[in-house]
């Protein structure tokens, strides 16, 4: 699937968490750069959904016990992001983020 855009940004960042963790990790992602488009920053889309997980033996979850399933509310947010943004992006995301292990993934995009 390709994806075309009409602005400079060239990723869309999709990530995942608690409320608790809504606006720190959405404002690490602002101050690092993430949600500018056009004349406006601070830009995002943002959905409340349910996750489930079972953390495995050797694991440090945040939530839930090791070899339970676990259903939480979380939130959805996608985040345009410029390239020259993405990496410290990343980065402050995974700081920010109270999970072990952040759930995120990356749509890039091409000029058509």
């Amino acid at each position: 699937m390709i994806w075309a855009c009409s602005y400079r940004f060239s990723h869309t960042l999709f990530h995942f968490h608690k409320l608790e963790a809504l606006e720190k990790v959405k404002n690490a992602l602002f101050d690092a750069g993430g949600g500018k488009v056009g004349n406006y920053d601070r830009c995002c889309w943002q959905v409340k959904g349910a996750g489930q997980f079972r953390p495995l033996g050797g694991a440090n979850p945040h939530i839930g016990q090791i070899d339970k399933i676990e259903q939480v509310e979380e939130w959805r947010v996608e985040m345009m992001i410029e390239e020259q943004y993405i990496k410290q992006c990343i980065k402050a995301m995974r700081e920010a983020h109270p999970y072990e292990t952040p759930v995120y993934y990356i749509q890039t995009h091409v000029e058509l």
